[in-house]
Formats: C-alpha cells, sequence, structure tokens
C-alpha cells in the first residue's frame, strides 16, 4: 500500500509554488522513500512532492536505472522541441499532447547534498519538465494551446458526471506512451 495518496486535478495544492529546501535531514529522507513506493505503486516514472500534498521543491524520478530525487531543481538550459503525448498521475487516465523542448540541462541538488546537473533529453527531459512545473504549480492541462484546453476540461468535468468521453479524449494524444508522469 502506497504511503501517500496521489492529489488530483482540483485539488488546489497543485496549483501553488512549493517552498525550497534548505535542510536535508531524516524526514526529508523518508519522505523521498515514501515518495519514490507512492511513484511506483502508481506506475508513474516521476512524482513530485506537491503531488502527495507536500510543498516543498522536490521529486522523485525512475526512467529504468533505479530510483532518484533532485532537490530545488531548476531547468536551466533548453533546445529543440517534441510534440508527445504524456500523462499525469494528478490526472489519472488522461493523455495530452504537448509540446516541450527535447533537451534540458537540469540543475539541483542530490540526497548527500551535492549540487547535480544531468543533460536529458526526449524522455526524460520531458520528465524533468513535468514534475519542476509540478514544482511550479503548473498542471500538464496548461500547456494545451486554448482550443485543447477547453477539450481537456470538458473530459474532466464529463469524467467527474460519469459520462463517456473516448471520443473527445481521442483529440488530445499524438504517440504512445503507457507510463504517467
Amino acid at each position: 500500500m502506497s504511503a501517500y495518496t496521489v492529489r488530483t486535478y482540483g485539488d488546489p495544492v497543485l496549483g501553488q509554488r512549493a517552498r525550497e529546501i534548505e535542510d536535508i535531514d531524516a524526514k526529508l529522507v523518508r519522505l523521498v522513500d515514501d515518495m519514490i513506493e507512492t511513484m511506483y505503486d502508481a506506475v508513474g516514472a516521476g512524482l513530485a512532492a506537491p503531488q502527495v500534498g507536500v510543498q516543498r521543491r522536490l521529486f522523485v524520478y525512475d526512467v529504468g536505472d533505479g530510483p532518484e530525487a533532485v532537490l530545488n531543481p531548476e531547468i536551466v538550459e533548453t533546445s529543440g522541441e517534441w510534440y508527445h503525448d504524456e500523462g499525469c498521475l494528478s490526472i489519472p487516465g488522461l493523455r495530452l499532447g504537448i509540446t516541450r523542448p527535447d533537451r534540458v540541462l537540469l540543475r539541483g541538488t542530490d540526497l548527500e547534498g551535492k549540487q547535480i546537473e544531468i543533460e536529458a533529453d526526449e524522455f526524460l527531459g520531458r520528465v524533468f519538465q513535468h514534475e519542476v512545473d509540478h514544482l511550479d504549480g503548473v498542471l500538464m492541462i496548461e500547456r494545451l494551446e486554448d482550443d485543447q484546453r477547453k477539450i481537456a476540461q470538458r473530459v474532466l468535468r464529463d469524467r467527474a458526471l460519469g459520462l463517456d468521453t473516448s471520443a473527445l479524449e481521442a483529440k488530445l494524444v499524438s504517440a504512445g506512451s503507457d507510463r504517467e508522469v
């Protein structure tokens, strides 16, 4: 059983900018461990602290090389462009075609307090951008063009009413990836 419940669309905590982390202590390490467990239970590739109700600038991720945590991350360089669909643990089951930079340079701190820089492209770069967005209070739905955002919001409203949204959802995706970030 997950250590946390993933907060979902409509929860006000998801729209707030998270606070910087100043100290690395046992409580923070436990938070990271619990977030990794929650991410795996939810079958995600990344999870930001606000998604579990913690307003701290921290995310965890695993794209196949084992779990990692980044504290106080910032994307300092971007290049290229890549349109691809992505999902979000906070908007379960909805995939959205989104254009983001293809390559990023991420700076942050690891759990040992060391400064890190990671160059990433394609899926890992997208995970980093998606999770940093969460730390800034931005959901992927806000990255859509106006017409697409309106369709996505309608899908979410109709889902809440128990209506079939499959036809609308087909208008929001591009290519395949089954892991949510």
